[in-house]
């Protein structure tokens, strides 16, 4: 049985929100490979933070419906580059349970196997849902920085949590705090915050569609040019230093009242599963770009979120505003570039569903991202279908068999991903368009 330090899916209830194919098998060895990664590797794989994927990519090939043999092969390649999980320092573990050491010990990447042995202890003394409330939704001063950091690094930890929740597995819900706790915080101070309060607090009916806000911010031009090509960090170091409040403006007005929740959900997965297919440059080859896809990637662990009963409505509401908020930061950080909706509707349909998630369980230099968003984006369609005949009340511009086009459109050739999509400079190294 799965509990704070083992890892062990069910394939009878460890499937996820979207699956197809699940077997004995698989779950059994996608167990033993996430069990070896919990107690061999870092978050991290390297000194500049950049993370470890491998939950990430078995468990959604895993719930894609990959053979034993396809699960080993990945986590192969993916473990041939990752760095040891240190040891953890039983002072500072138990120094976590003071409030101002805690928070003292947040945003030090050193302290990951500390903060991971820590959450172990906590679910394993109080339970999942305990320990969620108390360190992330509680609201006292450690959990809004923690709050604050979920979602930073670019939607990881939450993506990270999200895996964690979906298939029932406290050990993963422990390295997800962990590595929630490791990341910075200024997405709270800088952004979300002042949104949640611009917005006059949490829950508010939304008058405006996520797609509109979206148009709406293109059409800005101080912010739409705001971040630059040479930024290190276009969300904080573009977008929220040169027009702060030009973000926040439209930031604030996505919000999620308790009896829009599903259509709002229905509403955050469908748009970015917009501007990540038609976000292109019709010259050039089809690319998705890389930061989009963690806004579609992340949007599958709402439609689990918002049914757990153990979280408040107003925690639900909560989050669900945030990730529309930084699905917007995200889309005006890349350049805010046009988005053409043609590229999918004309795209060709060569490959059905079964093809594309075959080939994306088995491509050879895939980590996670290519199957995250398959999955993603099948459980998108899903949940956009249950609002037909009322697409352009909800601005849900992907409807109908564009969901398959865009499933033929990710291709795994050369360079998988666009980088920046909205800059002339992200294109420059990419071909031209063939043309028949």
């Amino acid at each position: 049985m799965a509990n704070a330090r083992k890892i062990q899916l069910s394939p009878q209830t460890d499937t996820g929100i979207w699956s197809t194919g699940v077997t004995a098998e698989s779950a059994k060895a996608a167990s033993e490979v996430l069990q070896e990664n919990l107690e061999k590797n870092h978050a991290f794989f390297n000194d500049l933070g950049f993370h470890n994927h491998i939950v990430h990519h078995i468990l959604t090939i895993y719930a894609l419906g990959a053979s034993p043999a396809e699960i080993n092969a990945a986590y192969r390649r993916d473990k041939s580059y990752q760095r040891p999980v240190r040891p953890a320092d039983e002072t500072v573990v138990q120094s976590l349970q003071d409030k101002a050491a805690f928070k003292d010990a947040c945003g030090k990447e050193e302290n990951y196997p500390n903060f991971l042995k820590f959450f172990q202890s906590e679910i394993q003394l109080k339970g999942v849902e305990a320990v969620l409330n108390e360190y992330l939704f509680s609201g006292d001063e450690n959990a809004e920085s923690m709050l604050a950091r979920l979602f930073g690094g670019l939607l990881h930890p939450i993506i990270h949590l999200g895996f964690a929740i979906e298939f029932n597995q406290p050990a993963i819900i422990a390295e997800a705090l962990a590595q929630t706790a490791v990341h910075d915080d200024w997405t709270g101070p800088r952004y979300l915050f002042p949104a949640e309060e611009a917005a006059g607090g949490i829950g508010k009916r939304g008058e405006k569609t996520l797609l509109q806000l979206l148009e709406e911010a293109r059409a800005d031009e101080k912010l739409a040019s705001s971040a630059h090509w040479d930024d290190g960090n276009k969300l904080r170091d573009g977008v929220l230093k040169r027009a702060p409040e030009e973000m926040l403006k439209y930031a604030s007005q996505f919000t999620v009242s308790e009896d829009q929740m599903q259509e709002k959900l229905a509403e955050m997965a469908n748009t970015c599963a917009y501007f990540i297919s038609a976000a292109q440059r019709p010259s050039k080859a089809v690319k998705f770009d890389f930061f989009y896809l963690h806004c579609i990637n992340a949007s599958i662990f709402y439609s689990k979120i918002v049914t757990l009963p153990f979280l408040t409505t107003r925690t639900k509401l909560r989050l669900l505003e945030c990730k529309g908020r930084l699905d917007l930061l995200v889309y005006v950080s890349r350049g805010a570039p046009a988005l053409h909706l043609d590229e999918i509707t004309s795209y060709p349909v060569r490959s059905d569903w079964d093809t594309i998630i075959a080939q994306s369980i088995g491509h050879p230099g895939d980590d996670g991202h290519l199957s995250k968003l398959v999955r993603a984006v099948r459980n998108a369609e899903n949940v956009s279908q249950s609002y037909t005949g009322r697409e352009e009340e909800l601005g849900l511009k992907i409807t109908g068999d564009s969901w398959l086009k865009i499933g033929n459109m990710v291709k795994g050739n050369g360079a998988m991903w666009v980088r920046s999509t909205g800059f002339d400079e992200a294109w420059a190294d990419f071909g031209e368009r063939a043309r028949l």
